[in-house]
This record gives structure tokens, C-alpha cells and sequence, in this order.
């Protein structure tokens, strides 16, 4: 069975400091470098996700080691650090921007105990899309979907893709749920909305018989070593709970 890794990175950069909580907000910039370099070494194939959805479709067949990168809430760290590694290597992204926070800071992060950090503007998403990367959608204002009203969710989503779109000049078909936190009405908000993919924080590896809008991803967190993403590659995890799937 065709097989896909995503995984989930936030912030790349120089973070002296080891975080004792959220420690998936952050990966080194060193560390990060290293795990570029492990991927192509081990014979792992990055694609981008337009790729894994033709790939899961059975449109086109997957490399045997394919991975996704993707990058949650576009902050100014991806285009300044992880960008220049990313290229340096060929390797495409998808980088999932928080649409009514563009040029702002991440201020849904501040009462959780996390220091405030710059996220792109539009310009700098546009520079982000001419470098050759994917930018999908995180929501207008990056909350917690299934705690939401159900007209708030499709808001969410809806009008996230149409301010993206505005910025961009072309489609957005890519989503990620802020927090990995959906539900059944999250997923049939996507679907209305048009987006092709939606990924979670399930930490599983992607094949066909996942719903594309409901994607699994595994965590790069402060503390792995490139060896450590490597055995994240190599492990088969089981999610806790079975994935929530359109009837």
C-alpha cells in the first residue's frame, strides 16, 4: 500500500533555550539542516501535497519513500531559516497561513505561555508562493474548531480561503485544522469550502484509505535529532482514536 509521511514542523530557528512544554513549536536551525540532509542520505523522497493527493488518489504512483513537509501558522522564521534549506535541497512545502493575522503576531499562543512571534505578511506569503512552495489555509483567526458554532467553523474556513486567494491570485486547496482540534462539522465545512486536503495532528502515516481531509502528521519537536525524525519515519503508529471520516 502507497504510504506518505507528513510532518509538522512551526518555528525553525536559533532558540537557545529548550522548551519544557510545547515543544512542537520549535525545531533549531541546525537540527533542522540535519534532518533536510538525513531525508535525501536515507533515500526519502519529499513531494509536495498536490503530489500526495495524486498519489493517494492512485493517479500517479508514490516514490517508496515519500514525505510531505509542512509548516504550521507561516511565521516570518519559515522564509528567513527554513526556506533557504528547503531550496538548497529542491524540497517543496506547504506552508498553512492564518489569514486575518497576516503581518501580526501569533496572539492565540501568548495566553498559553508562549513569547509572541512574527508571522508573514502578504507579501512575504507571496514570496513564500514565488519561491516554488505550497500556502494553504489555518483558519481566519487560528481557534479550536470543534469548540466552535457550527456556522463559525464553515466562517473559518471559508472566508480564510478567500482572503488566501485574494492575497495569492490563485487557489488555495489546502487546509490544516489549528490545533490538529476537528470534528465531524469541521470536515464537512472543508469539503463546502472547497479544499482538497486537510491535515491533523493524528500521528499516523497517510495511505489511500484516509479521508484526504482528514490527514494524519507526525510532530518535529525541539528535542529530535535528524536520527530522531528518522525513527519517527520508521514507526508505525496507531492512532488512540479511530479517524473521524465523512459517511
Amino acid at each position: 500500500m502507497s504510504r506518505i509521511h507528513i510532518l509538522m514542523y512551526h518555528r525553525i530557528g536559533d532558540f537557545p533555550k529548550r522548551m519544557p512544554s510545547h515543544r512542537a513549536q520549535y525545531c533549531d536551525l541546525p537540527r533542522f539542516a540535519a534532518q533536510m540532509a538525513m531525508l535525501k542520505r536515507f533515500g526519502y523522497t519529499v513531494i509536495g501535497m498536490d503530489a500526495a493527493v495524486a498519489g493517494l488518489r492512485g493517479a500517479q504512483p508514490l516514490p517508496s519513500r515519500a514525505v510531505v513537509l509542512t509548516f504550521d501558522d507561516a511565521y516570518v522564521d519559515f522564509l528567513e531559516c527554513a526556506a533557504p534549506v528547503l531550496k538548497a535541497h529542491g524540497y517543496p512545502a506547504t506552508v498553512y497561513a492564518v489569514a486575518g493575522m497576516l503581518g501580526r503576531t501569533n496572539d492565540w499562543a501568548v495566553p498559553e505561555g508562549l513569547a509572541p512571534a512574527p508571522l508573514m505578511n502578504a507579501a512575504q506569503l507571496r514570496e513564500v508562493r514565488d519561491l516554488g512552495f505550497t500556502v494553504g489555509s489555518h483558519t481566519v483567526s487560528h481557534p479550536r474548531l470543534a469548540q466552535q458554532e457550527t456556522p463559525r467553523i464553515a466562517e473559518e474556513m471559508s472566508v480564510s480561503k478567500r482572503m488566501l486567494e485574494d492575497v495569492l491570485g490563485e487557489r488555495v486547496d489546502h487546509f490544516c485544522y489549528p490545533y490538529g482540534s476537528h470534528d465531524l462539522r469541521a470536515v464537512h465545512a472543508a469539503a463546502d469550502a472547497g479544499y482538497v486536503t486537510a491535515t491533523t495532528c493524528v500521528r499516523a502515516v497517510a495511505t489511500p484509505a484516509d479521508d484526504l481531509l482528514t490527514l494524519p502528521r507526525k510532530p518535529v519537536s525541539q528535542g529530535n535529532t535528524a536520527l530522531g525524525v528518522l525513527w519517527k519515519l520508521l514507526t508505525k503508529n496507531t492512532p488512540r482514536h479511530p479517524p473521524i471520516r465523512r459517511s
